[in-house]
């Protein structure tokens, strides 16, 4: 447990003293605070749900760039060797990366939550899609932090493995829009691998055990073949 915890806060260090760490943070709040202010100047209504589909697009964008180095600069700087020989199993270090990453995400999403202070602090809106919507995040987050994560494995190139990450996060996101062009059943199976349309309740503030069911095995599926490849370098 000592050994997890050292490679944990390792992994920490190294993530968040790293300039993309706050490039990404700044130009990510940047961007939502404009598109915050601009939407509730235009719509005069005290909600986040379109904030919440642009944060949905956001992190497509900079999760590819938080993963791509975790295990391709490990392979590319011929440290993974010690890395796997250490006292340590490839569930626990792919945890701990996966850990490390998302603390970041979570960092962002706290900061972020200075737009529901806002508007709570001048108007008085519905928390309740508010707090689906960080939820729903939350899991997206997690779900693109382990494919990012497995592309990271999966190469010793972090440009590659960035461009693989994206690669697939674009096409889960528009998937959907193919899906209803092909005949029954294979439409439905389809459209339920879209990252959209499990996402989009969440932001309305509904909750459904499929959505949330959906996120989790996508997180636990990408982590166990990230295992899986570990244990086979």
């Amino acid at each position: 447990m000592r050994s997890f915890a050292v490679l944990l806060g390792k992994e920490a260090t190294a993530l968040f003293s790293s300039p993309i760490a706050y490039v990404l943070m700044t130009v990510f709040l940047l961007i939502m605070g404009y598109s915050f202010t601009l939407t509730l100047f235009l719509s005069h209504q005290p909600s986040m749900v379109h904030i919440f589909f642009q944060m949905f697009v956001l992190f497509m964008l900079t999760v590819p760039l938080i993963t791509m180095r975790l295990f391709a600069e490990e392979r590319k700087l011929k440290t993974l060797e010690v890395l796997l020989t250490a006292p340590l199993s490839e569930v626990a270090i792919v945890l701990a990366k996966f850990l490390a990453a998302m603390s970041l995400i979570v960092v962002m999403l706290v900061l972020s939550g200075a737009y529901a202070a806002s508007l709570a602090w001048f108007g008085d809106p519905d928390f309740g899609p508010i707090y689906s919507g960080y939820f729903g995040l939350l899991l997206f987050g997690s779900a693109l932090v382990g494919t990012g994560l497995l592309a990271s494995a999966l190469t010793a190139n972090q440009v590659i493995a960035a461009l693989i990450s994206l690669s697939v996060f674009l096409l889960l996101w528009i998937i959907d829009n193919f899906g209803w062009l092909l005949p029954s059943p294979a439409d439905t199976l389809v459209v339920n691998l879209s990252l959209s349309v499990h996402f989009r309740p969440f932001a309305v503030g509904s909750i459904y055990l499929s959505d949330v069911g959906f996120f989790l095995s996508v997180t636990l599926l990408t982590l166990l073949l990230t295992v899986r490849a570990l244990a086979r370098r």
